[in-house]
């Protein structure tokens, strides 16, 4: 197919790096029925939402979205222009039917554990395109299927300074406050050769750093490669750092039923395994960890917390948490900050509470007014903000290597990621991308580090 008859794909993705990850493996999919990334939706044949159901008001969100699609649509077919729309995702996997009767307008919906079967439903909507009326073709596809999904994708052929692999998906925890068991399904873990296959060829093609996916990736209990038995995600961490040309290995996201020791060892013994760790303990209250159905409480966080540091003393702490759970009173909420305050974040992610439907807690009572839950979010916020303020300006003055990954916003600006996972803006030229470089930090934002390179000799750049 020539150039100019390449059809346009539109790809909006809401929330977590799984779905990053799928977005990709999405326009891959669909690369071979002449697709090419476009992000302006007035040219696009095709848009996809990959939608996330964990955050506020989630279903709005994607409902307003596509409002703001639909008239697009309409000016192309007016034009005898093809758009298909397709929602994908979790919210694709809770609202399924829903989508299409609220939204008759939508060709395709497909859950995230289906999404390998996107390059056909594509393809049956745009042959019912001329043989069925409607502005719709209604294309649903949100099962559990028996085979793995992982096996029908197709292989990275494009080359990352950085990238992401997915090695674990779906979760048994079933916390109170979160719908990822009903929309991801049960744990399933990749196996060990596949992972390392993988691997392998990201490398080819320049991936200096790997970061392992997955919704409880340290969950990970992947067939060992003898067939007989399980590995770890310690385990696997260290096989991936025996891999020639592999710099920089991380992993996200945990949780703390999973953080065995072998795992928390590799922290001390890998040096390719980066000294962060986001890990979400959502609550310092043990009344309302209990209450979200966590099996964890503080105590055995802090005990985590104190093993990891006392193996990896630079380690870079991260979390999630939620304000306003069910039930939370001033001394949960207390609680919460003792927390923050005892383990120090260099990040940290925090929410407040929405109830999701169909979770535990949206049924119960106590539901915490709004008003005190902002009061709660704003002074959580500012207490994290000014951790990892503090974080970043104790790295000013110290040399680290930054992986470049990306041009920045600034001509002449390039952006790369510190070992502690901060962004770090450095004027250097575009041929150093994909370059581990030593970066002198000079400045420290509430997001970022600013830093000039150690050495400029591109010949012996690491």
């Amino acid at each position: 197919m020539t150039s100019k008859n390449l059809k346009k794909v539109f790809v909006k993705t809401f929330g977590c790096q799984m779905n990053v990850y799928d977005s990709e493996k999405m326009i891959d999919l669909i690369k071979p029925l002449g697709y090419t990334l476009t992000d302006d939706i007035e040219q696009a044949d095709l848009a996809i939402l990959n939608t996330c159901h964990i955050r506020e008001k989630a279903e709005q969100k994607v409902y307003s979205d596509l409002g703001r699609i639909r008239p697009v649509k309409e000016r192309r077919l007016a034009n005898d222009q093809q758009m298909i729309i397709a929602v994908a995702g979790c919210v694709a996997q809770a609202e399924g039917e829903e989508i299409v009767r609220q939204a008759p307008y939508v060709d395709v919906v497909v859950g995230p554990q289906a999404y390998h079967n996107l390059p056909k439903m594509i393809a049956l909507a745009e042959r019912k395109r001329d043989g069925e009326k409607g502005p719709g073709r209604g294309i649903i596809n949100t099962d559990f299927p028996v085979e793995s999904k992982f096996d029908s994708l197709p292989e990275q052929t494009e080359s990352q300074a950085a990238a992401f692999l997915s090695v674990q998906e779906g979760c048994d925890k079933f916390c109170a406050f979160c719908v990822v068991p009903y929309t991801r399904g049960a744990e399933y873990s990749r196996p060990v050769t596949d992972v390392i296959a993988d691997a392998k060829r990201l490398v080819s093609l320049g991936t200096l750093e790997i970061n392992l996916l997955g919704q409880n990736v340290n969950a990970y209990h992947g067939a060992a490669p003898s067939g007989k038995g399980t590995w770890t995600l310690g385990e696997l961490i260290r096989e991936l750092a025996e891999i020639d040309g592999l710099r920089r290995i991380r992993y996200t996201t945990s949780h703390p039923r999973d953080m065995e020791d072998t795992l928390i060892q590799a922290h001390g013994d890998v040096d390719k395994l980066m000294p962060y760790l986001h890990l979400p303990v959502q609550s310092g209250s043990d009344n309302i960890l209990k209450a979200m159905n966590r099996k964890h409480g503080r105590d055995m966080y802090f005990e985590i917390i104190e093993k990891l540091r006392v193996v990896r003393p630079d380690i870079a702490m991260s979390s999630d948490f939620i304000v306003g759970f069910p039930g939370e009173s001033e001394r949960d909420f207390q609680d919460t900050l003792d927390l923050v305050r005892r383990v120090n974040y260099a990040q940290a992610y925090s929410f407040k509470y929405s109830p999701r439907p169909g979770t535990p807690g949206a049924l119960m009572d106590l539901q915490v007014p709004e008003k005190l839950k902002t009061e709660r979010i704003i002074a959580l916020q500012e207490l994290l903000n000014e951790q990892q303020l503090q974080a970043n300006r104790a790295l000013t003055g110290q040399t680290l290597p930054v992986l470049l990954e990306r041009k920045g916003k600034v001509p002449g600006q390039l952006v790369g990621r510190s070992p502690y996972m901060q962004s770090v803006h450095v004027i250097a030229p575009d041929r150093l991308i994909g370059k581990v470089l030593d970066i002198d930090i000079i400045e420290a934002h509430s997001n970022s580090l600013g830093g000039v390179l150690k050495q400029f000799d591109v010949e012996h750049a690491a």
